[in-house]
């Protein structure tokens, strides 16, 4: 491993790494000014609850990005490596129907008593490893091609994936998983034409099971909160003090921000028009305090992972550093896309966290993992240009 280390460790991708750190710093700053007043008037806590508790996962997240930094990314590939990274997906997603807790309103949540894990966080960064790992197997032995052989069984894997997170009921993070997924297959050498011949093919089996869930468990798919997010999204002034609460006030706080914001700390939003402000709305609160700079920072160091991923991954030459890569990228570009996207009024609300930004262990850990997997792909590249 020393070997290993002293050996790549000068191939470094520092700006890839510099941002990853900016980003992480950054959102700590944001929490903790987005939750004090939050953690004062909701929990009766210190301003200091969250600003702490971020810290602490920001100690657990350091040291993950930096293992999986110097873990070869190559043992994806391996078979006990993908039957372990499917087993730890299936056992939370399993577990979380039984011992899990809701928290707005998907029962997502299992507690381990000293922490809480998300079990579809963890899905999102496992399918990237396990697509990548055997979809490289494949190209590798010529057999990617094959729909019954090599295609199926990871497809109806990630259908399980998308079936068990679709329970909780968590419409976002299922979204999000599928897209992951399918960036993946298409970043994996797979023909034009048997991709096509798939996509039809779970197209209909999509119709076969949503209409007997639109007959049978309608009221599981049209719950009255998520009608309400689809009516606000159409009309949040409709119902600005109900279902449009939350998005009228992101408005009120972005279009306070103007050029230069108010000030770090002088978000007037964040003192209880914004539910949770620290979590999936903190780019409001970005926006009203530091104006249209801080919204640029944020989404031109996000904008820079996902364009250097897509980079790495058009540029090397391993199939597998290539799926990891393209999985990584289109994962924090996708969820990006759906926060900035519910709270701008692009797409309905879904609760889903902005990378690296919003409040949440399990999503910082998990996506510091994704980042280290990332960095390590890009040190092997820049080491395969430079013996070439």
């Amino acid at each position: 491993m020393k070997s290993y280390i002293k050996k790549y460790a000068k191939y470094i991708d520092y700006p890839l790494l510099f941002t990853y750190l900016a980003l992480t710093i950054f959102g700590l700053i944001m929490i903790y000014s987005s939750s004090m007043a939050w953690s004062v008037n909701y929990y009766n806590d210190s301003p200091d609850r969250f600003y702490i508790q971020q810290l602490i996962n920001l100690a657990i997240a350091y040291p993950v990005f930096l293992m999986a930094a110097i873990f070869p990314y190559k043992h994806f590939k391996k078979k006990w490596m993908m039957a372990t990274v499917l087993g730890v997906i299936f056992t939370g997603l399993i577990l979380v129907h039984f011992i899990g807790f809701a928290a707005g309103g998907a029962r997502s949540w299992i507690s381990l008593g000293f922490v809480n894990i998300q079990p579809s966080e963890v899905a999102k960064v496992g399918i990237i490893f396990y697509l990548a790992g055997v979809f490289s197997n494949k190209y590798r032995n010529g057999s990617i091609n094959k729909l019954n052989e090599s295609i199926f069984p990871p497809v109806i894997i990630l259908t399980g994936v998308l079936l068990l997170v679709f329970l909780e009921p968590d419409l976002g993070s299922m979204v999000i998983i599928g897209a992951v997924g399918l960036s993946v297959m298409a970043a994996s050498g797979v023909r034009l034409k048997p991709f096509i011949k798939l996509a039809g093919m779970v197209v209909a089996a999509a119709a076969v099971f949503i209409v007997p869930m639109m007959l049978f468990a309608r009221d599981l798919i049209f719950t009255e909160k998520r009608m309400g997010r689809i009516d606000a999204f159409f009309n949040p002034f409709s119902d600005e003090l109900g279902f449009g609460f939350q998005i009228v006030n992101g408005y009120l706080a972005i279009g306070s921000g103007g050029l230069g914001g108010l000030g770090l700390g002088q978000s007037i939003q964040k003192l209880g028009y914004l539910p949770e402000p620290h979590t999936d709305f903190i780019m409001s609160v970005i926006a009203e305090e530091l104006g249209v700079f801080g919204v640029c920072f944020v989404i031109g160091g996000l904008g820079f992972i996902v364009l250097r991923g897509l980079w790495i991954a058009m540029t090397t030459t391993d199939p597998l550093a290539r799926m990891l890569a393209a999985g990584v990228a289109s994962m924090i570009g996708i969820q990006s896309f759906v926060n900035l996207g519910g709270l701008s009024g692009i797409i309905p609300l879904t609760g889903v966290t902005l990378p690296f930004i919003s409040y949440g262990g399990t999503s910082v850990i998990l996506l510091s993992l994704a980042m280290g997997v990332l960095l390590n792909v890009s040190m092997f590249n820049k080491y395969e240009k430079t013996k070439k």
